[in-house]
């Protein structure tokens, strides 16, 4: 488990320096250079992620069980999937409605990936894993939404077209994952 934990810390600390130290985040911008803050970020965030992977697979394996979710929750949490999926792809796909309500679709898609995966599972590990991300997630959603209110930012008005292609990508990736690479990746099948 303290993998597991390492690995949160690392990767989610990576992603909270924004959250929680901003004015850090710019001075060590300017002494690193833009490059070399990237650099540094993404190997920590890389560190971080592997380890939370590695972590979480060992975790699984001896971790106990808190609750024992209903079956229906599987059907649930695949529904919940295929919007964070859509969600995740309004953060690529210029010019979609998503985009311009939301701001951040990306961080929206994370709450819902890590809600919809606390509905299916109950071990410790997994209510780790997804209880943090979740958490993270909440706070980096209010405090961004709040920045841009600050900034005044305005996000482009989207197309119906760009919308529409957004929720087809999403969903496409959706269904790859659902019926072939979650378990590829992590060893279960969501639906079947």
């Amino acid at each position: 488990m303290r993998y597991l934990i390492l690995g949160l810390i690392l990767f989610l600390g990576a992603h909270s320096v924004r959250i929680f130290a901003e004015d850090w985040r710019t001075r060590t911008i300017a002494r690193l250079g833009p490059y070399g803050w990237k650099g540094v970020y993404t190997l920590v965030s890389i560190a971080g992620f592997a380890l939370l992977v590695w972590g979480y697979g060992q975790a699984r394996l001896t971790s106990g069980v808190l609750y024992d979710p209903p079956l229906l929750m599987r059907h649930v949490a695949s529904l919940l999937m295929l919007v964070s999926f859509v969600l995740v792809a309004a953060a690529y796909v210029p010019g979609n409605h998503i985009k311009a309500a939301l701001g951040h679709p990306m961080v929206a898609g994370v709450k819902l990936w890590a809600f919809a995966h606390l509905l299916s599972n109950g071990g410790m590990a997994d209510v780790m894993l997804f209880g943090a991300f979740l958490a993270w997630a909440i706070v980096d959603f209010i405090v961004a939404r709040r920045r841009d209110r600050a900034a005044g930012t305005r996000y482009a008005v989207g197309s119906g077209a760009r919308t529409l292609l957004t929720a087809i990508a999403g969903a496409v990736a959706w269904a790859v994952f659902a019926w072939w690479a979650h378990l590829w990746l992590i060893g279960v099948r969501p639906l079947g």
